[in-house]
């Protein structure tokens, strides 16, 4: 028996608001949880040159050495220098330069060196005005 004539029966409806809620906390949830991996190291081939003895010979008379010992002592051009200001090695540099105008500053610093005494021998040598810098290493190996 159907006792309501005159009403028409509700359609069933989907509700899509607590499916909505539902969905953005399980987004916020993988965007908390989730990690981002960051790149360890750069895989990067470094360029090779061939140098010769004439080049060496050329480039010797317009080189600087720097060392710097483990316990943050300089010597420039086999002189103990016994200051360590930046101003102190910017002049250091540039008597021993001789009035070249770009020599190439070769800094030797040891394994144990701070970061700093190698900083502060490359902000002597932007100060002086000099841009070539470049490091020497030791070669690890068999020796021929």
């Amino acid at each position: 028996m159907n006792f309501r004539r005159g009403q028409k029966q509700e359609e069933p409806e989907i509700n899509l608001v607590p499916m909505i809620d539902v969905l953005l906390v399980i987004l916020i949830f993988l965007v908390v949880t989730t990690t981002y991996s960051k790149f360890s190291e750069l895989e990067i081939t470094l360029p090779q040159a061939a140098a010769t003895e004439e080049d060496h010979a050329a480039d010797a008379s317009k080189m600087i050495d720097v060392s710097v010992s483990a316990t943050g002592d300089y010597i420039i051009n086999h002189r103990p220098i016994k200051f360590t200001s930046i101003e102190g090695l910017r002049d250091a540099l540039r008597s021993a330069a001789r009035n070249q105008d770009n020599p190439i500053i070769v800094i030797s610093a040891d394994a144990k060196a701070t970061h700093q005494s190698v900083i502060t021998i490359m902000e002597a040598a932007r100060t002086a005005g000099y841009s070539q810098v470049t490091f020497t290493t030791e070669t690890t190996g068999t020796s021929q």
